[in-house]
């Protein structure tokens, strides 16, 4: 199996590997209440994210392009997150 092969591999399990956190969570504390709908988004959200940054990998060469492009799609993931998790700009897509 290639290298390349392997960390797709990784980013696909490391999704529901981080899922089983809020899920655990959710056994013990009343302060995480996820619903499935919570769990489809953020898993499309981790795999997307994981999946870019496989792209990234691939297709640039230059190290500059590739920490410019990381940089861009985690800061994405981070304000989609906040977004939908607290509301922080107020934008419909969080749901106020």
């Amino acid at each position: 199996m290639s290298l390349q092969n392997k960390r797709l591999l990784l980013i696909i399990l490391a999704v529901p590997a981080l899922l089983l956190v809020p899920l655990i969570a959710m056994q013990f504390s009343t302060g995480v209440d996820w619903e499935v709908f919570d769990f489809i988004i953020m898993s499309v959200l981790l795999l997307g994210t994981g999946l870019l940054c496989e792209l990234v990998l691939r297709k640039v060469r230059s190290t500059k392009g590739r920490i410019v492009l990381f940089g861009i799609v985690l800061l994405a993931f981070i304000l989609i997150w906040t977004e939908l998790a607290v509301g922080i700009f107020g934008t419909p897509f969080a749901g106020s």
